[in-house]
């Protein structure tokens, strides 16, 4: 089997506080990531092939998400050889997270044809780029924090597609890594998946919010944190809503507001419109304003 590489509201507020950027990437070069930029790739998969993580060119994934047709990352079938499990790793920087950092990025297959799989993994062992030694080994990268179509099925985009993973609980002070991993059992050019797969505009963001506890304290529950069609806002008996807005994790409006909500103390906000990703909601009250986080699914 052969494969070919192919808003609005009258409510006067002052914005949400943006969020601080904790690592960004484009991949203008993948080249200088992987020489001075502390990026590091690595292929695992068995049998190993000739195919590597690289820059976006050819047939199958540009033009990009943003910037130039080409500044993308790509990795291919030809990872491994025949029909093997495919296992190549492109390893971020150390960096410094926290809980509740929001881990964004894009990417796209060019058909379902030959499913795809891309985890993202995080690392707490400082520089480490141990990743085991074998194609289904993940060495110091044991948290999973994204699977992406692990069922090989049409789950994969074929459109430029943001994906977002908000960090959990992390030691104290702890240096980290994150990692994708192209994985894919049953890989290659004469197996049954895998085919291309681009990856574009990385970030890991801070949301400057400072709130989430203290919103609890103050009796404000919003459920659920992921969501598909409705985020409920639920406040202490007594506390009226006044108004919702929902932003995105740089500060910019959505356009999704509820003004004026006087009557009850628990309210429901439709956010279907929204596309896939992480928000800021923030609900006025006639006690206070309080903001917090939801990922729309």
């Amino acid at each position: 089997m052969k494969k070919v590489l192919l808003v609005l509201s009258s409510l006067a507020i002052t914005a949400v506080s943006a969020q601080t950027t904790v690592i960004s990437e484009g991949f203008d070069s993948v080249a200088n990531m992987l020489g001075s930029g502390g990026w590091y790739t690595v292929n695992k998969s068995a049998p190993k092939g000739a195919s590597t993580w690289a820059q976006c060119g050819g047939t199958g994934i540009p033009p990009a998400h943003s910037g130039a047709e080409t500044s993308c990352a790509l990795v291919n079938f030809n990872s491994t050889t025949g029909a093997g499990t495919i296992s190549n790793w492109l390893l971020t920087p150390a960096v410094t997270l926290q809980k509740g950092d929001i881990v964004s990025f894009y990417t796209r297959s060019p058909s379902t044809t030959y499913p795809d799989r891309l985890q993202v993994r995080l690392s707490t062992a400082g520089n480490s780029t141990e990743v085991g030694s074998s194609a289904t080994s993940v060495g110091d990268f044991t948290t999973l924090l994204l699977d992406i179509n692990p069922g090989y099925g049409a789950d994969y985009p074929t459109a430029w597609t943001q994906f977002t993973a908000t960090i959990g609980d992390l030691p104290a002070g702890a240096t980290s890594r994150l990692a994708f991993r192209y994985f894919v059992e049953n890989g290659g050019p004469s197996g049954s998946y895998s085919n291309i797969i681009g990856l574009d505009t990385f970030t890991v963001t801070r949301p400057a919010l400072g709130v989430t506890e203290a919103a609890s304290k103050e009796g404000l529950s919003i459920y659920p944190t992921v969501a598909d069609k409705e985020v409920n806002i639920s406040l202490k008996s007594g506390v009226r809503i006044k108004g919702v807005l929902i932003y995105d994790m740089s500060g910019k409006s959505t356009g999704v507001t509820k003004a004026h909500v006087f009557e009850q103390s628990r309210q429901a906000v439709d956010v279907s419109s929204l596309a896939k990703g992480a928000y800021i909601i923030k609900v006025l009250t006639d006690e206070g304003d309080y903001t917090s986080r939801f990922i729309k699914k």
